[in-house]
């Protein structure tokens, strides 16, 4: 596939011979500022449109073709990474109001089955077999599933379209019956109230998809009775509605980039009026948990890496908070999880999750330890609020996802269960290692690195650079099973941990976002110059990879160093930065002025416009370039990088694979299904491993 393609002497009938589809231009002027910007491909942003619908089938059928070569090692790698895959697997339970709580999968089957036990040995009650619903849909979507406090009525969202549109349905746990009413277009998730009768879910806007309204609705009565208790106006913020871990209290949260707002209601009294907490004040966020007679308050008050206050139950407002955990400049404070006698605290130092466990009455605290260099750790599922053990979860590069519950006493830790890695994994094969890369500023940019033990580090094999950098969202050096289809194969696999996450704090985050984006995009070039310089990587085989927001990180550094890397998968890209942050009425536009910059600014515009990946396509060199989205994705809409797919095929001067692969089904996600997910990635490493091997093979030209 991609040998012919580029070669000088193609045979009749090789790929060098197909067409790329070419989208028709139809030329549209985008003014504002004084500026014009000429956009021709922006009529593909009609869905229901049969041309736009044909183009992009036509993309896909390019794609398959161009890719026809590689659908043995495809299929190959589908088996060998669904191989790995325990098929009849369960998750750990775990308790809650007198149950244990898992969910299981059987052999063969894509969906999970959603389950409870009155005791490890009692007799399995299904509260939901996915399965059985998903039939006759392409794509399905069970999220958010919360059992009245009395235990008989199931409260679950469901999604068929991968639009992220949940309708709520109700199930009698006595009867097996899916009650006849239900709350359309939501998100999917909802919090009781202790009468176990009214249940408070979060309200869509149908065309932005912003959770722009708190409906409170009463089991049995008609779905058009449910009440809207509450509007956010600002088209800004969302919110949500949650339950305290203590069940005392109802939440609602409304929150922007940068600032939040609560509300709280006693859960025994659900048709009275919810408080606000603290007022929003712009730049200042909080978050509340209960306990006892206070609440405790996770905020930046004063505090770029957050700080830990309570307040009493009476007294909520900002000036009644006292300082339980101070602010420290090395140490973000993440996520706190409250018992009756302990407080856990996660955080995060140079890089690398902590768990704190903090003695209630005494203030005695330790860390747990975790014995790797790199690794990846999170508070788990803890739904009880009287007990001694924490459930947390664990994995490594090396060391497969793993659940633990852990004696905050006593210190003893059991292993609850380890991901069964089929096959002839063993973890002492791999090698994982922690570097730092130096950025031109100065900045030290940590980079996870892992590969299988015996790959040459000489500068010879490949390396697929991952990178995200935006919403301050760490990437966690988690295990992937999948991934050892490409460290098997000889490639080393690295994690670049660029400003615009959180990984060393929120002036990391502060440091990537709005006017410092740029911070994002040469993070990620000098960490795969630097990986290149070391020996890790070959020069003239390093990949990237990036998805959503890395997406646009992907379109960013091809623009800025298309030399640098050999091929880039760009996952559901968000590369048409400025047109979607000019229009109000895309998913997560308003909500996302504070991450990006609002462009009705003339100094946000002309700052997006310099690094907006589809503004910035140019007549020159291009790497090697596969493209994925999603017909229904409600993120990142397909037509950005359809668009830019469309531009790129018009203006490259290459001749490097240049495809894009729409799911006509999915969204953001991808295929819903457990296994159908990895066709997707075993076509993106057969991309990758293509191009890999045909640069070592020296009687082939691959331009």
């Amino acid at each position: 596939m991609l040998t012919s393609a580029c070669s000088d002497s193609p045979d009749k009938g090789t790929a060098q011979t197909l067409t790329p589809p070419r989208a028709e231009k139809v030329d549209t002027a985008l003014t504002i500022h004084g500026h014009t910007r000429h956009d021709p491909y922006y009529w593909l942003n009609q869905r229901e449109n049969p041309k736009v619908v044909q183009y992009l089938e036509a993309e896909n059928a390019y794609t398959k073709e161009m890719l026809k070569d590689t659908e043995e090692m495809q299929e190959e790698l589908y088996e060998e990474m669904v191989g790995r895959i325990k098929q009849n697997d369960a998750s750990v339970p775990y308790p809650d109001h007198g149950y244990l709580y898992y969910s299981r999968y059987e052999e063969g089957r894509e969906y999970p089955i959603f389950c409870r036990k009155k005791s490890e040995d009692a007799e399995e009650e299904i509260l939901l077999n996915v399965n059985d619903l998903a039939q006759g849909h392409d794509y399905y979507q069970v999220v958010g599933l919360r059992v009245s406090p009395d235990n008989l009525t199931l409260a679950y969202g469901v999604d068929t379209v991968s639009r992220r549109r949940y309708t709520i349905h109700f199930k009698n746990l006595n009867t097996g019956e899916t009650l006849p009413y239900a709350l359309p277009n939501t998100t999917g998730s909802i919090a009781w109230a202790n009468d176990s009768q009214t249940v408070f879910c979060t309200g869509k806007d149908s065309t932005t998809l912003r959770a722009d309204r708190v409906i409170r609705y009463r089991l049995g009565e008609p779905s058009e009775s449910a009440e809207e208790i509450y509007r956010e106006d600002d088209e800004t913020f969302s919110c949500y509605a949650v339950k305290t871990k203590s069940d005392k209290f109802l939440l609602i949260g409304s929150h922007s980039t940068l600032t939040t707002e609560f509300r709280y209601l006693d859960a025994d009294t659900p048709q009275e009026s919810f408080k606000v907490m603290q007022p929003r004040e712009r730049g200042l966020e909080y978050y509340p948990d209960h306990y006892q007679n206070h609440f405790y308050i996770r905020t930046n008050l004063e505090a770029q890496n957050f700080r830990l206050m309570e307040t009493p139950l009476h007294a909520t407002a900002k000036e009644n908070w006292k300082e339980v955990i101070p602010h420290r400049p090395d140490v973000l404070l993440e996520e706190i999880d409250v018992f009756r006698n302990w407080l856990v605290l996660q955080e995060k130092k140079e890089g690398l999750t902590q768990l704190r466990v903090r003695n209630q009455r005494t203030s005695a605290e330790h860390y747990l330890d975790f014995g790797e260099e790199t690794y990846a750790a999170s508070i788990g599922t803890n739904r009880e609020f009287d007990t001694d053990w924490l459930r947390y979860e664990y994995s490594s590069l090396t060391t497969p996802n793993s659940t633990y519950d852990y004696h905050m006493q006593t210190k003893e830790r059991l292993l609850r269960k380890q991901e069964e890695v089929l096959g002839n994994f063993d973890p002492n094969n791999y090698q994982a290692e922690r570097r730092f890369a130096i950025a031109r500023d100065g900045t030290r940019i940590p980079v996870s690195i892992v590969y299988r033990k015996g790959t040459p580090l000489d500068g010879s094999s490949p390396l697929l650079l991952y990178g995200y950098g935006s919403y301050g969202y760490g990437l966690s050096d988690s295990f992937s099973s999948s991934r050892l289809s490409l460290l098997d194969r000889g490639f080393v696999y690295a994690i670049a941990h660029i400003r615009g996450g959180d990984e060393m704090g929120r002036a990391w985050y502060e440091n990537g976002k709005l006017l410092h984006k740029k911070n994002t995009f040469t993070d990620f070039i000098d960490c795969g110059e630097f990986l290149v310089q070391e020996n890790y990587a070959d020069s003239t085989r390093l990949f990237a990879a990036g998805g959503s927001a890395g997406g646009l990180l992907m379109g960013a550094v091809v623009n800025m160093r298309p030399d640098l890397f050999k091929g880039v998968i760009a996952d559901v890209p968000f590369v048409d930065v400025v047109t979607t942050m000019l229009d109000e009425s895309i998913p997560l536009t308003t909500s996302e002025y504070d991450e990006w910059g609002n462009p009705n600014d003339k100094a946000y515009y002309d700052y997006i416009l310099s690094y907006s990946p589809y503004d910035n396509v140019a007549a020159k060199d291009y790497p090697a370039l596969l493209v994925l989205t999603g017909l229904h994705d409600s993120q990142v809409q397909y037509w950005e990088p359809a668009k830019w797919v469309a531009k790129l095929r018009d203006l490259k001067t290459d001749q490097n694979p240049l495809l894009l692969h729409t799911n006509m089904s999915a969204g953001h996600g991808g295929a819903s299904g457990r296994f159908e997910r990895y066709r997707e990635t075993a076509m993106e490493y057969a991309f990758l491993i293509s191009l890999a091997d045909a640069e070592k093979r020296k009687d082939i030209k691959l331009q």
